[in-house]
Formats: C-alpha cells, sequence, structure tokens
C-alpha cells in the first residue's frame, strides 16, 4: 500500500491548508502518512494559541517559502521513515505557500519519485483566459504539469478548465472534491437548542467582555423564537465582504415585516490587515441589529455557531472554495451563498441556497424563513451531501489514487532518502511509527472521475 508524505503548510499553523491536510492525515491509514511542513520559526503564518502540542509524524523541515530544496524534503522523509518503494510526494499549493513558482518547479524536476498536486485555488470563471483561468494559473499550470504524475482539483470547473487548457495532460487531472465534517451531535439538534447552547457558550465560557455578555443577554438575540439570525462565521477576512452582511440584514428585515431580523458576525482577526478590517466593520454597522463579535471560536464550537444560525450568508468576492463551508455542511447549517466559483459549485450540489444575484438570493432566503418544510428538506440534503465526501471517504481516495499513480510510474522510485549532510534548515521531533501497519487497502481507481 502507497505512503503518502503531503507537504505545506500544517498544525499548529492558523490556515485552511493547514486544517485540511491535518483532517485529510487524521483519516489516513497508521504509518502510511507523514507531513513536511515549514520551520514554525519562518512559517509567516500565526500559530494556534494556547498550549501547542507537537503534532505525530509531522516534521517542519523546510526553510520558509523561499528558500528550501530536494535536500530539505530528502532528509524529512529520511526523518520520517519512509520506504523508497511506495512513497509519493503530496503537495498542498496555493500560492501564497508556493509563491515562488520557478523554485517550486526546480523541486518538482529534482524530486526523483511520484509526486502529486492538490490545487486549492484555482478558477474557472475568469476572462483572462478563454478557458477560465486566471493568466497567472495558466503560466504555473503550463511549467507544473510536466513534473507531476497527478494533479487534484475540488470543482468539476476547474477540471474542465485545466483540461481544456492542457488536454495532453488530461490523465493527470483529477477531481478529488474537499472534505465535509461529520457533527451527528450538532446535525441532530434543533435550531432552538443550538441556540440555547451557543448561548450559553459565549455567555459562561468566551472570552467576551462583560458588556458584551450584557447586551447578548439584554437584547435577547439568540433565545427569542420570533427571531431569524443571519450569520457569518470565520476569520475576519476581506475577502469575504462581511460589510455585506448587514446591508442583506436590512433588506431581509423589509421583506419580512413581522420578524426580527439579527445580522451576527462572530469570528477573529488574525493579522493586522484583518484588524484594519475590523474596525471598518464596526463603523459599518449603525443599527441595534447589527452585531460584530471578535472571538475565536474553538472547533467544536464553530459548527455549533453555524448550526444556531438560521442562514449562514456567504459573499465572498475571491474564492474558490471554503473550509468554514466545510463545517457548516457537517453540522447541517442553512447557507446562503454567492454562486462563484467552487464555493457556488459546492453549495448547488449540497442542495443549499446560492445565486449570482444578490436580490434574487434574498428572495429565495425570504421563501425559506417562511416555509419549514422547505428548510427540513434542505437539511435533509445536506446531511446526505456531508456523508457523501466526508473526510473518512476522501482520505481513502487519496490513497486509491496514490496507488494508481505508483503502478502508472513503476520506475520512479527515490533512490535514498538519507544525505551524507544534514540541511542547516532541519528542526522538528523525530517520530517512531515502529509497530504501525495499515489498516485500509486501496480500491480500484478510476481516473478524472468524481469520486
Amino acid at each position: 500500500m502507497s505512503s503518502i508524505y503531503f507537504a505545506g503548510n500544517y498544525k499548529p499553523m492558523m490556515c485552511g491548508i493547514a486544517d485540511y491536510t491535518s483532517f485529510i492525515t487524521g483519516e489516513s491509514p497508521p504509518g502510511k502518512w507523514g507531513v513536511l511542513s515549514f520551520d514554525l520559526n519562518n512559517s509567516h503564518v500565526p500559530l494556534a494559541r494556547g498550549n501547542i502540542s507537537m503534532p505525530e509524524r509531522v516534521w517542519y523541515v523546510i526553510p520558509d517559502r523561499y528558500n528550501y530544496s530536494p535536500a530539505d524534503i530528502l532528509y524529512g522523509l529520511g526523518q520520517l521513515g519512509a520506504d523508497s518503494e511506495d512513497s509519493i510526494i503530496w503537495f498542498q499549493h496555493e500560492n501564497g505557500i508556493w509563491p515562488d513558482n520557478e523554485q517550486f518547479v526546480n523541486l518538482l524536476r529534482k524530486l526523483d519519485m511520484p509526486r502529486i498536486i492538490t490545487f486549492h485555488t484555482l478558477h474557472f470563471q475568469s476572462a483572462e483566459t478563454p478557458n477560465g483561468l486566471r493568466i497567472n494559473e495558466y503560466n504555473m499550470l503550463e511549467k507544473m504539469l510536466p513534473h507531476v504524475e497527478a494533479v487534484t482539483v475540488f470543482s468539476k470547473g476547474v477540471f474542465n478548465a485545466v483540461s481544456s487548457a492542457f488536454p495532453e495532460y488530461q490523465k493527470k487531472i483529477h477531481i478529488l472534491k474537499h472534505g465535509i465534517h461529520s457533527y451527528p451531535e450538532i446535525n441532530r439538534l434543533n435550531r432552538r437548542e443550538a441556540r440555547q447552547r451557543f448561548n450559553d457558550f459565549l455567555l459562561y465560557e468566551s472570552d467576551l467582555k462583560k458588556t458584551i455578555k450584557e447586551d447578548l443577554q439584554k437584547r435577547n438575540v439568540f433565545l427569542d423564537s420570533k427571531t431569524v439570525i443571519i450569520g457569518q462565521t470565520g476569520f475576519l477576512s476581506p475577502d469575504k465582504q462581511s460589510e455585506m452582511l448587514y446591508a442583506v440584514r436590512g433588506e431581509l428585515q423589509r421583506l419580512i415585516p413581522g420578524r426580527r431580523v439579527i445580522a451576527l458576525r462572530i469570528g477573529s482577526t488574525r493579522d493586522s490587515v484583518q484588524e484594519v478590517y475590523a474596525e471598518n466593520l464596526i463603523k459599518l454597522h449603525h443599527d441595534s441589529n447589527d452585531f460584530l463579535i471578535d472571538v475565536w471560536l474553538p472547533q467544536n464550537i464553530l459548527p455549533l455557531a453555524q448550526r444556531a444560525f438560521d442562514i449562514n450568508f456567504y459573499w465572498p468576492n475571491n474564492c474558490t472554495q471554503s473550509g468554514v463551508l466545510a463545517h457548516a455542511l457537517g453540522a447541517g447549517a442553512i447557507i446562503a451563498g454567492r454562486d462563484l466559483e467552487g464555493v457556488g459549485e459546492t453549495l448547488k450540489e449540497a442542495g443549499e441556497i446560492a445565486d449570482t444575484s444578490l436580490w434574487k438570493l434574498l428572495l429565495k432566503i425570504k421563501r425559506l424563513i417562511l416555509n419549514p418544510d422547505l428548510q427540513q428538506n434542505l437539511e435533509e440534503t445536506v446531511r446526505e451531501y456531508a456523508a457523501r465526501f466526508s473526510w473518512k471517504k476522501q482520505a481513502r481516495i487519496h490513497y486509491e489514487l496514490g496507488e494508481h499513480v505508483l503502478s502508472l510510474e513503476p520506475a520512479h522510485r527515490i533512490s535514498r532518502f538519507g544525505l551524507d549532510t544534514v540541511p542547516v534548515s532541519a528542526s522538528g521531533v523525530d517520530r517512531d511509527s515502529s509497530g504501525l501497519t495499515a489498516t485500509a487497502q486501496a480500491s480500484n481507481f478510476s481516473p478524472n472521475t468524481l469520486p
């Protein structure tokens, strides 16, 4: 069975790709995976708060985003005990993580082993090229595709864009959907129960200021059964256009005059840009039913918040896929969002509400709020989608693709992992993986098909 060694951001880094990789490895066969990540002192990514426990089978060996070499990768693989006969290096790619295309291609070219890339941020609705890719993405793929055995993308739209742009490499391109979380305890809660639990967290467990807690309690935000909450979670990034949330709340209040509509933006900042954006958001809303709560939600509380909202509103200006949506879908939450790139494709496939027109989206939200039966049917469809693309199933498909790649390229083997000279950049803790055996067997893999 293949062993997969992922390369890219990883916990305790606070970013979507670090989370994504940790969810995949969490469902991978014991002893058949490892991670090569960046030196935590030079990762340029905020680290998780509080006490940080170093994850198993992870080697923080890559010096930084601009300075790395095949020697760093090979040394890390050696320290992880990689087997030269069945090992695959699997890169998680995003332009901010691997910003120098020439250096990244040079790394691919010099690694004498099977190489796979998951592209997290490719577009398919751009006007810059006939196929929908952005021109910089086209140029990047043109250089990278000759030096990999396979690439995976999250959407049919991106698959079609890359395939039409590079038909000669179509057999290398595969759709592997973003994994969805499983929160059976949360998605069984009705809205009232979820609101009560989330309200208790904010009032009694969170680190919110006392004045904010008193305000939430005074205005009865979560416990009034006649209140409609349209909310949004996640880091306060400008790309999410959270300011639209308040405008939508106002319009929705006019469409549903008999109900009190509240807009609740809840999340935290992780850099100076987001801090400035948060300050501007505070200045934008003046209505007593508009809220901005700057608090970090633990992983077990985030889906509870999404379940507590009547509507999770999502209208990004630049987004190809979203980890926040993966949590919301796993919680059985109702999402109304922009039909844009991979976000729109995911929402429509999951049975959620999506539109290219904000006004039409508002009318769909109104209809849903006033029709409880529609809400129940939608939530059931969402649960089915979440089960179909669970992290466990998507992790299994990684190994099926790995087996497929190894069967196509038997000549690609690592000649040796150990190097005579240990790279100066090497850092981390060697992990003993002895005694761990694979527990899953890959089934037949059908290239290019939607898992």
